[in-house]
């Protein structure tokens, strides 16, 4: 008899107790994630060396955690635990190039299979992010990334690209935000002439190309524009004309660290002008020792409530209180204006409609955030026709952003807008 056929019926016998011990132990695998649940997976690509970025990444962590404390997220019968994978992009750094920002996400989506994304942070590169959503089609929040282009890359091709929402506040609002401030300081203070410094950068020009016009026709008196390159740590000529023209008020744009020897150097030269804006190393709440009290009077944008508590929205209260008790009051101490909090709200959201629809499909995802009404820690967010967050002056009705005041002893008082004031705008001695 032939050898092999002699042997056949035992390589059936093994074949089929290999078949049934693999069937087995494929049950009890599948048995095992339905009675513990898989766990969803919550992909952040961030500039994780850059202060923006990972004071937002502790955010989504705090909202993972608080979530998986109460058992994960409830789908089919079975309670799904979040997990967050984090990738540094590296996006914040001077000359990175974007194509390693792309390959970093895609590294992050084919390698830990995330069913939503939450990150972004310069603006090209989460424009640059769109196909690559499309691509795998994962549900993408941006709480960073304020481009006016977002809306219209989305209507590029809305089918395509509707995956991508973004969370935080974007150019719009904050435009309103400013004009909201400017309109108000020149009807109640009669501060009504500005002289703009700001670093050199596409963002900054784009800011004051946007507010010109509105300042012109409100009677506002515009007295020069002082672009300076990144890294400038001498702003004497600036403040010298400034003085010397008698402006009111210094709008100043400057994210850099260096940007902050511009308070001692105007308190020196008794600059008496009301310094507004964004000096991105004055906004945490160290910045008041650390200058020793130089940033006192200075008026700084908080791009969203939350990572800045205010009395009239007790949400954001509680998301800065929860910050604090999980990372400790010197981290919380150092939140800056931008990211935290829409990041937080976004897990909130997302799980909350994971667990209301009983799916994890990307396109349910996608429609219930379109239809999304929800009031979280930077007011009442609801989504426009182009998938942004809506921002404004009320958190009943809106998101919302903040003007705070420095005020001795080492405060930040929410001075604008109206509806979340906690304190009059005060002006130095040397400029009444």
């Amino acid at each position: 008899m032939d050898r092999r056929i002699k042997d056949r019926p035992m390589t059936i016998f093994f074949v089929v107790v290999f078949l049934i011990l693999a069937i087995g132990t494929l049950g009890w695998e599948r048995g095992y994630c339905e009675e513990k649940g898989a766990p969803i997976t919550i992909g952040v690509p961030l500039p994780l060396g850059s202060p923006q970025g990972q004071d937002t990444e502790r955010a989504i962590i705090l909202a993972a955690e608080e979530i998986n404390a109460k058992g994960g997220v409830s789908i089919g019968g079975a309670k799904r635990p979040l997990k967050v994978e984090s990738v540094d992009t590296r996006e914040h750094e001077p000359g990175f190039p974007s194509h390693e920002a792309l390959m970093a996400l895609e590294k992050l989506i084919t390698e830990k299979k995330p069913q939503v994304l939450i990150g972004g942070y310069r603006s090209e590169i989460v424009l640059a992010y769109f196909d690559l959503v499309a691509k795998y089609k994962i549900p993408f929040l941006t709480p960073i990334a304020m481009t006016p282009l977002f809306g219209k890359r989305l209507n590029e091709d809305r089918e395509k690209f509707k995956y991508m929402f973004r969370v935080g506040n974007n150019v719009k609002g904050f435009f309103a935000l400013l004009v909201g401030y400017m309109d108000f300081v020149r009807e109640k203070h009669n501060i009504d002439s500005v002289y703009f410094v700001t670093t050199d950068v596409l963002a900054w020009r784009g800011t004051v190309k946007m507010l010109t016009p509105h300042l012109e026709k409100t009677g506002w008196k515009i007295l020069a524009y002082d672009k300076v390159p990144l890294g400038t740590s001498d702003y004497t000529s600036s403040l010298a004309r400034a003085k010397a023209e008698k402006a009111k008020m210094l709008l100043v744009f400057i994210e850099t660290p260096e940007g902050s020897i511009l308070f001692k150097q105007a308190k020196a030269m008794k600059v008496p002008a009301l310094i507004s804006g964004i000096i991105g190393a004055a906004i945490p709440e160290t910045a008041w020792k650390a200058f020793k009290g130089e940033v006192e009077y200075s008026v700084q944008v908080i791009q969203e409530i939350g990572q800045q508590p205010v009395k009239a929205w007790p949400k954001s209260v509680e998301f800065f209180q929860k910050y604090e008790k999980r990372w400790g009051v010197k981290i919380r101490r150092k939140l800056g204006d931008h990211g935290p909090a829409p990041a937080y709200d976004a897990v909130h959201i997302l799980s909350n409609i994971m667990e209301r629809s009983g799916t994890l499909d990307a396109d349910v995802i996608v429609k219930a955030l379109e239809e999304t009404d929800y009031l979280g820690a930077v007011g009442r967010v609801r989504f426009d026709k182009d998938h942004n967050v809506i921002y404004g002056f009320n958190p009943k009705e809106t998101a919302c952003g903040t003007l705070v005041q420095w005020k001795s002893p080492g405060v930040k008082v929410p001075v604008f807008p109206q509806e979340l004031a906690e304190g009059p705008i005060e002006l130095p001695a040397y400029a009444k």
